[in-house]
């Protein structure tokens, strides 16, 4: 239906009224008295309802500039700011949520198990504008949903997006909110999802004004990787997070959020945050419409899996048993899967996650991860790269310049038939060799010190311990490190990238057809190593057929049982014929499917 227009009434923040006012609302507990600033026009005092809240109503059309002064000599954003005016410590700017008209607007998604995930960084692919320009084109591909790295307002002008401090603010760097609607439109006009990821475990260390206002917002004596850990055990605190989630939903027209590293979450007080989110979520969407929660969560805690929860888990164990098998690092946490990659992937591949309890050489020995092998096989986001897996290593290599060609293009093929929803990585799939580096836009002592801890974090890793390689590693706050880490569309159509983009396109064509169509209600009938590098599995498909999975990501043949019939898929073709006479070759995938009754 076009025209529609779309709108999350806020209990909080600036919101417009139907008599021409608008309401602001501010949580200030620490804040004897709070006054309104408008941008022109002076201060209004606000009213206190005694429970810690602050509200006023008066005249401020959408385009008003406007802050919040909590303390003599103190004002700050809106921490539920629609948008900012002057980066995160300017002014936050009413908005009006019905100035943009839907031309998709009876979009209903898509099932969960139609998923494949593009991730991009919108910054670098020249913000909402630029992106969208990418939409035919991976639509054409086969990606059925596009993921956004995070985009809640951050300092500076070039981010990872990790360290936004204002949630509901779509950063102006990458365009307005018309901007990331249009954006969103377009992509259900070409078929295509839209995801999010959000951030609700920290903020970023500058443009933070809560604890000058809000001290309750952190729970005092527990921290976290980025600093004092969030109080979950507050009602005010969880409103601002999932009202944030259900906003994205249900004003923006998402398909899906990602919620980042939620074991720092669960860690902190308020451990039932995450069941509240999803239920509230989910109420929220109307009847119909397809709305998918995918988690990251480091601990392989598979307990928020299941029906009215949330759909997915990233599945990183996957990702570090074929990055071993790729490239044979042992480093930081490769050191859990060093021991039988095969084996753990086996596991991955069969019953989700290969650490579900046992304990973790990486972790001191500690036990992780819970029983993952009751899950449909889609509760698991496989992938060979992310943002975090290049960028956070010094400097930015993907897997096209650690892994030999031939193994990349089997474990390609392994990932986009597999029956775990298959994510790529922007670039992944013409084989990208152009780095993804860590980046960030800070400025003095802080900056010093992102560039200083970068040295540190990697001076731990052996292959750093040479003085000269350590200083080579790019700043993360010269522009030129962001420069580096934007795709070069050039690269495409050089002739081996346009050979691994034909494998791609030819994989999830594959997919669609073949594998899709039978995914749902799909469960494994085993795995099992067949050598140190190769292994075989295989799955009951929704509509009885049976997938068969042979691959080898080793340098050396492997001795199977002769197949004489012919593959659904080889990677490369004439693997086929050497499986023919009993032999798995270096570097092969091969998928075999069964119809019921075969």
């Amino acid at each position: 239906m076009s025209g529609r227009l779309f709108r999350h009434h806020l209990p909080f923040g600036a919101e417009l009224q139907d008599d021409g006012t608008t309401r602001f609302r501010l949580w200030a507990p620490s804040a004897a008295a709070v006054a309104l600033e408008i941008d022109g026009h002076g201060s209004l005092p606000m009213h206190t309802d005694g429970e810690q809240w602050f509200s006023l109503r008066t005249v401020a059309p959408a385009g008003t500039r406007y802050r919040y002064r909590v303390a003599p000599g103190l004002s700050v954003p809106d921490p539920a700011s629609r948008a900012q005016a002057g980066d995160v410590s300017g002014c936050s700017v009413v908005v009006d949520p019905g100035s943009y008209r839907w031309r998709h607007g009876d979009w209903r998604g898509r099932p969960w198990h139609e998923t494949v995930l593009y991730e991009l960084h919108p910054g670098a692919c020249g913000g909402f504008r630029g992106v969208m320009a990418e939409l035919p084109r991976l639509a054409a591909l086969g990606v059925t949903a596009v993921e956004l790295m995070p985009i809640a307002d951050f300092p500076g002008t070039r981010n990872w997006g990790y360290d936004g401090v204002l949630p509901y603010a779509p950063d102006e760097a990458y365009g307005t909110p018309d901007d990331l609607k249009a954006l969103i439109d377009a992509a259900h006009g070409h078929g295509l999802m839209m995801f999010l990821d959000v951030v609700y475990n920290h903020f970023g260390p500058e443009g933070n004004w809560l604890h000058s206002y809000a001290a309750g917002f952190f729970a005092d004596g527990t921290h976290t990787p980025w600093g004092a850990a969030i109080d979950f055990s507050r009602k005010a605190v969880r409103d601002l997070f999932i009202e944030n989630a259900v906003y994205w939903v249900n004003e923006y027209r998402f398909d899906g959020l990602r919620f980042d590293a939620v074991h720092a979450i669960e860690s902190s007080p308020g451990e039932h945050f995450l069941r509240e989110l999803a239920t509230r979520v989910r109420h929220a969407v109307e009847p119909g419409r397809h709305v998918h929660l995918v988690l990251e969560h480091d601990d392989n805690d598979a307990t928020h899996l299941g029906p009215s929860l949330y759909d997915a888990q990233w599945n990183d164990d996957g990702h570090h048993c074929l990055h071993v098998l790729l490239t044979g690092e042992r480093d930081g946490y490769y050191a859990d899967y060093a021991d039988a990659p095969a084996r753990h992937l086996a596991r991955c591949l069969s019953e989700g996650f290969a650490y579900q309890g046992e304990t973790s050489l990486h972790r001191g020995g500690l036990a992780r991860g819970r029983p993952s092998a009751h899950l449909e096989t889609t509760a698991f986001v496989l992938f060979l790269q992310n943002h975090d897996q290049v960028g956070n290593r010094a400097h930015g290599e993907r897997l096209t310049t650690l892994a030999p060609v031939p193994a990349l293009a089997a474990a390609r093929a392994l990932l986009l038939l597999s029956p775990q929803v298959p994510m790529l990585f922007m670039g992944e799939e013409w084989a990208s060799q152009n780095p993804f580096l860590y980046f960030t836009d800070f400025e003095g002592t802080l900056a010093d010190a992102v560039r200083e801890g970068r040295l540190r974090e990697f001076g731990r890793f052996a292959s750093f311990g040479d003085p000269a390689r350590g200083a080579s590693i790019p700043d993360p706050n010269d522009p030129a490190t962001f420069e580096r880490s934007r795709l070069d569309p050039a690269e495409a159509r050089a002739p081996d990238a346009a050979e691994a983009l034909a494998h791609t396109r030819a994989l999830l064509a594959l997919r669609h057809q073949a594998i899709i169509p039978r995914l749902a209600g799909t469960r494994s009938l085993g795995a099992s190593a067949i050598g140190e590098h190769a292994l075989t599995a295989a799955w009951l498909m929704g509509d009885g057929a049976t997938l068969r999975l042979l691959a080898n990501l080793g340098t050396a043949g492997v001795s199977v049982a002769a197949e004489d019939r012919p593959p659904l898929h080889a990677t490369p073709p004439r693997a086929a014929d050497d499986v023919a006479h009993g032999v798995l070759p270096a570097h092969s995938t091969l998928w075999f499917l069964e119809d019921a009754g075969a």
